[in-house]
């Protein structure tokens, strides 16, 4: 990928349109927040394989994240709390927690802050 400097902002072209990425969010994306919708997206989807691989049916998966930084540390993320909402036929708690601890260790950029940022994962079946 390549980025080129705005007057507010970076941008780069994609396969699916521009993205710009700027410290102010008037201006673009935060990089924090592509951060955690990278970390969340990655996530719900592997869950999703996962689930589908162990014959579960899925519907429909909600995520919300909740972030927190540390604004004496350059304001670095230190958690991330992930909440799925899950819709789907006959889902049984015991095997859903079980998928996302799987999906957790298959998750690439999950497994890229591993150690550095607290992950929290918590479901609640619609």
């Amino acid at each position: 990928m390549k980025y080129s400097m705005t007057e507010h902002a970076f941008e780069t072209q994609t396969e699916y349109g521009k993205l710009t990425v700027s410290g102010n969010e008037e201006h673009g994306f935060r990089p924090f927040q592509l951060m955690v919708s990278a970390i969340a997206v990655c996530s719900g989807g592997v869950l999703r394989k996962v689930m589908e691989k162990q014959r579960m049916t899925v519907e429909d998966i909600q995520i919300e994240a909740d972030v927190e930084r540390e604004p004496a540390e350059a304001n670095r993320l230190t958690k991330i709390a992930l909440h799925y909402t899950i819709k789907g036929e006959g889902l049984k708690e015991a095997k859903v927690e079980k998928a996302i601890e799987l999906a957790r260790k298959n998750c690439p950029m999950a497994q890229t802050v591993e150690g550095k940022v607290e992950l929290e994962e918590t479901f609640t079946l619609a």
